[in-house]
Formats: C-alpha cells, sequence, structure tokens
C-alpha cells in the first residue's frame, strides 16, 4: 500500500470511529416514556391538576415545554417552591433521569375544565418537549384523596 492509501484508510477508520462514538455518547433524540399518570377529581370546572412521572431514557437532556388537552384551553407548568406555586415556561428532564410531577410540588394546572371529569374518566393529554417532540398520555381519573405511590416504591403500585 502506498502513503495515500494509509492515509485515507486511517482517516476513514476516524470517522467511522468518531461516529460510532457519537452515536452511543447520547446526541440521540431523547426518548419519553410516562408513567402513573393521574388527575384528581376536580372539584369545579375553575382548575384541576395533572401528575405523572416523565422518565428521559436517553442520554440527551429534555424541557418539557408545554401541554394541550381538549379539557382546557389553559394548560400550564407549575413549579412549587417554598410552599409557593407559580407558572414557569419549561420544566428539566435530565438525561437518562426523571421529572416527578406529583402532589404538592410540580405539576400541570388545567384551567378553565370546558367539563368536570369523573373518578373512572380518562383525560387525553399531549406533553410537549423541547427535542422529543409531542407525548401523547392519559391521565385516569382518580378519586380527590388520591396520591400515587412512586414507582420506585416496593409496595406495587405505581407502574
Amino acid at each position: 500500500m502506498n502513503t495515500r492509501t494509509i492515509r485515507t484508510l486511517a482517516a476513514a477508520l476516524s470517522l467511522t470511529a468518531a461516529l460510532a462514538i457519537s452515536g452511543c455518547s447520547g446526541d440521540s433524540e431523547p426518548e419519553m416514556t410516562v408513567s402513573g399518570a393521574f388527575m384528581p377529581q376536580p372539584v369545579n370546572d375553575k382548575m384541576a391538576g395533572g401528575f405523572m412521572v416523565i422518565k428521559n431514557g436517553s442520554g440527551t437532556a429534555d424541557k418539557l415545554t408545554g401541554a394541550t388537552s381538549s379539557l382546557s384551553d389553559d394548560l400550564q407548568i407549575h413549579e412549587t417552591k417554598d410552599q409557593k406555586m407559580q407558572q414557569v415556561q419549561s420544566m428539566d428532564v435530565p438525561a437518562n433521569g426523571e421529572l416527578k410531577l406529583e402532589r404538592g410540588g410540580n405539576h400541570i394546572m388545567f384551567m378553565g375544565l370546558k367539563s368536570t371529569p369523573k373518578v373512572g374518566d380518562k383525560v387525553a393529554v399531549e406533553l410537549r418537549f423541547e427535542k422529543a417532540g409531542s407525548v401523547k398520555v392519559e391521565l385516569d381519573v382518580k378519586e380527590r384523596t388520591y396520591n400515587a405511590q412512586a414507582p420506585t416504591s416496593t409496595a406495587g403500585h405505581g407502574h
């Protein structure tokens, strides 16, 4: 082999190795899955909360940027800090991590409900992410006092 062929092969191998490494480094599109999605039965048609665990199964961090539902034209992302609730534009979903939306903490707020769902109903929601796009999920309407067990719990609940 001549020097030119060796350099060409070396460049091709370097490029192949770089592509293989970048494919494994988590630069792929985030993979979002949702578990434990529920909504406590609303008291009235003014507002309701949505709770779930969003898992990111990839090495690429993402952000929850919004949500839509036929139940309300005004869905908001709320964070709770120092026992105070406030609307935010987005929430981080860490790479290979999860975002917990739970009672007393961060959640999705449905404002001005078009109807009042009852226990046993399902509420369709489309979550929007900065990189992963849209993910459709159904929230089970539960009793007002219902509080989900953490998915990592050994109590057998949550999955």
